[in-house]
């Protein structure tokens, strides 16, 4: 299958700077039309960056919390270029801070712009597709490509917001993937580790670089990858990892519970575990790059 996005059109959002626009460029660079997304004032350099070597791009600025946000990037890549086969959601913002201290507005407008951002396009754009797929009576050929975090598997302390938000993106893609499979789109999420002005601070190094996870959404893009859905990628540096499912570690059953038998079975159980192993997948925190390893 062709890894070639000419005719194809894609939205990315928060897609002025650092990641964002590391996957429009990429995108672009294979041939698709972007419409990009950012705050006002916020694309223009990205935009002049994809014209500047023959690209197309047009902006669509604007909060994606905002329902006219969504309405506006779905009718600049419908309207103006005429339709919509990508959909990368990628904006997205930090309010870190402990859980005891953070504010309803610190916790409200994180999960706000990653979470109900995700959800605005995604449902606009699945709408618009699902249309399509019925008044031609065959499937289309879309991606959408999520941004989630290792943050929903292993609860930060400072980022129950930030935490939260990317497990329900994470929860967002899977419902994704499979209410629009029949319509031919297909909906992944990447967890990516890049040093971006989001994580100033937290990573830096040549590692971390957006260059090294534009590679795979624009892979995840294209037709090449038609038969990857319902997904989740951990990317940094020269490593992608697939994440595996939760499995169940203890199963316990009696027709009748009462507390004592509670205590003796679970609490048994329990009783010889690590208490510091719990549902947070440490494991995966600690992938690791080959040199990295065997240093």
């Amino acid at each position: 299958m062709s890894v070639d996005l000419s005719g194809k059109v894609a939205i990315v959002t928060g897609s002025g700077a650092g990641l964002g626009r590391a996957e429009a460029v990429a995108l672009a660079r294979a041939g698709a039309r972007v419409v990009l997304n950012d705050l006002p004032g916020a694309a223009e350099e990205a935009a002049e960056e994809i014209r500047g070597f023959g690209g197309e791009a047009v902006i669509a600025a604007g909060d994606v919390s905002d329902r006219a946000t969504a309405d506006a990037m779905m009718a600049a890549a419908v309207d103006g270029f005429g339709g919509l086969d990508i959909v990368v959601n990628n904006a997205g913002i930090t309010r870190d801070k402990m859980l005891f201290n953070m504010s309803d507005e610190e916790f409200d407008l994180v999960v706000r712009v990653h979470l109900r951002g995700h959800f605005l396009l995604t449902r606009n754009a699945s709408a618009h597709w699902r249309s399509v797929a019925k008044s031609s009576g065959a499937p289309v050929d879309a991606a959408v490509v999520n941004t989630s975090s290792e943050a929903f598997l292993s609860g930060p302390p400072g980022q129950a917001n930030y935490g939260a938000a990317k497990a329900g993106i994470t929860a967002l893609t899977m419902s994704t993937a499979r209410s629009m499979g029949r319509s031919g789109v297909r909906a992944n999420a990447i967890c990516p580790r890049a040093a971006t002005a989001m994580t100033e601070g937290v990573l830096s190094g040549d590692s971390y670089g957006a260059e090294h996870v534009a590679p795979l959404v624009t892979y995840l893009a294209s037709p090449a990858a038609a038969a990857i859905t319902g997904q989740v990628f951990v990317v940094y540096g020269g490593m992608i990892a697939v994440l595996a499912p939760p499995t169940v570690a203890e199963r316990f059953d009696n027709a009748a519970w009462d507390l004592d038998s509670l205590d003796k079975q679970v609490g048994g159980w329990f009783a010889d575990r690590d208490p510091e192993a719990g549902f947070s997948a440490d494991s995966i925190m600690q992938l690791k790059l080959k040199d990295q390893e065997e240093q």
